[in-house]
C-alpha cells in the first residue's frame, strides 16, 4: 500500500468527501469543483498511485488502489467518508463501497458503470504519449501539436500535456507512471466487481447527457449492485460534468443526502 498525495480543498467540520479521480487526471482537476462543494463537505481530492503527486509502483490493480485509499482513510483517522469516484476513480469506489461497506457513508460515481470497458479510444492517447521525444521536447504546446494526428480532440490534448512537468534540471518528463499504466490497460478496462458484490447503502449515479460510458441497458446492471441507486443525468455534460456543466453538477452533489 502506498502513502497516497491528497489536497484538502476545505469545508473542515462538515462531513467529509473523499474524491478519486479518472484515468491520467489528479487531485488537481477538482479543486475547483472541490472549493464549491466545501460550503457543504469537508472536501478531500486524492491522488491514485501512478498519478498526480502520489508514488509509482509496479502494480496497478483496483484492489491495490482500493488498498492505499483504505490505507488513505486510517491514516487520516477516518472511519468512514461519502466517495465520489469519477471514471476510474469510479470504479475503485463502488469495489470499495461493496467491499468495506462500513467504511463509505455514500457512494457517487460519475459517469462509468459497472461493466468491461474497451478503452480503444484510449489507445491513440497512450501511443501519442509514448511516442513523444521528452529529450527533443521544448514546450507542452509542442506536445499538443505532436499529439494532433492520434489525439483529435483539442480539449484531450490539453488535458493529456498536463500531465507533463519538468524535472530539477529543467527536463521534461512525465508525472504520470506512462509504462505501467500502458501495460495495464487491459486491466483496468474490466469491471472490477465480481458477480457476488453489492452496496446496499445510498448510492448516487451521476452521468454525462452528451456522454456514452453508461447507457441506457446499464441501469440494470447498476441496481443489481447497487439497488438504492439514484441515477441522475447532466444532460448538456460529456464524460466530465464537474467540468463541462460545474454547477448543475455541484447542485445535484450538494443536494445529496448527507448525516
Amino acid at each position: 500500500m502506498l502513502n497516497l498525495f491528497h489536497r484538502d480543498l476545505g469545508g473542515a467540520g462538515h462531513p467529509s468527501l473523499v474524491i478519486l479521480h479518472g484515468l491520467l487526471g489528479s487531485s488537481r482537476n477538482w479543486q475547483t469543483v472541490g472549493a464549491d462543494l466545501a460550503a457543504k463537505f469537508h472536501v478531500c481530492a486524492l491522488d491514485l498511485r501512478n498519478h498526480g503527486r502520489s508514488p509509482h509502483a509496479d502494480a496497478m490493480t483496483y484492489e491495490a488502489m482500493m488498498g492505499d485509499v483504505l490505507a488513505w482513510l486510517d491514516a487520516q483517522g477516518m472511519t468512514k467518508a461519502t466517495f465520489l469516484g469519477h471514471s476510474l476513480g469510479g470504479k475503485v469506489a463502488m469495489l470499495l463501497a461493496c467491499r468495506h461497506p462500513g467504511r463509505v457513508t455514500r457512494l457517487i460515481v460519475v459517469d462509468i458503470a459497472p461493466k468491461d470497458y474497451s478503452l480503444s479510444a484510449h489507445r491513440g492517447e497512450f501511443t501519442a504519449m509514448n511516442e513523444l521525444d521528452l529529450g527533443r521536447l521544448a514546450s507542452r504546446a509542442e506536445a499538443e501539436q505532436q499529439f494532433e494526428m492520434l489525439v483529435p480532440k483539442w480539449a484531450m490534448r490539453k488535458f493529456l500535456v498536463t500531465n507533463l512537468e519538468r524535472d530539477a534540471d529543467g527536463r521534461w518528463r512525465w508525472q504520470i507512471n506512462l509504462p505501467v499504466l500502458t501495460r495495464a490497460l487491459p486491466e483496468l478496462e474490466k469491471n472490477p466487481l465480481a458477480p457476488g458484490d453489492s452496496y446496499a447503502g445510498p448510492t448516487l449515479f451521476i452521468l454525462g447527457g452528451k456522454s456514452r460510458f453508461v447507457e441506457a441497458q446499464d441501469h440494470e446492471k447498476i441496481r443489481q449492485y447497487f439497488p438504492s441507486a439514484r441515477i441522475e443525468t447532466v444532460a448538456e455534460a460529456g464524460h466530465n460534468p464537474h467540468m463541462d456543466e460545474r454547477e448543475a453538477f455541484v447542485r445535484v452533489v450538494s443536494t445529496t443526502n448527507t448525516p
